[in-house]
């Protein structure tokens, strides 16, 4: 990540683990500035951001989130995961409090208000 939108402006940050998602805020020429969720922002070049979604598990220190069979609160969980795991978004409608996620191997749901990665009424498809 750069300070500025260029090769010329120094590198201030590297991130070093795939699928962390970040929200472009800006854009500029093949530049884009980023926002991660930790509110740190910065430019990078477009080629090094993937199409795929990534996702990020929040909660309290300690906790475990349900990775669970079926988008529905008493479906039986395919994982038990703590906070700050990464993984990747498969589908997510606008509508639904709902979003298809994949960790490692285990694939199910989770709730949309348990991750990072996508916003309240965004659509993932």
């Amino acid at each position: 990540m750069r300070a500025g939108p260029g090769t010329r402006f120094p590198i201030e940050w590297t991130y070093r683990r795939r699928d962390l998602p970040v929200q472009i805020v800006r854009e500029f020429d093949l530049w884009r500035r980023i926002r991660d969720r930790d509110g740190q922002e910065g430019w990078v070049h477009q080629s090094t951001l993937a199409a795929r979604r990534g996702l990020v598990v929040l909660g309290a220190p300690g906790a475990e989130v349900p990775l669970r069979r079926r988008a529905e609160d008493n479906a039986a969980p395919v994982a038990r995961l703590r906070p700050g795991v990464v993984g990747r978004i498969r589908a997510c409608e606008g509508a639904s409090p709902w979003c298809e996620a994949q960790v490692g191997e285990y694939r199910g749901w989770l709730r949309r208000a348990e991750i990072y990665g996508v916003g309240a009424q965004e659509d993932v498809r």
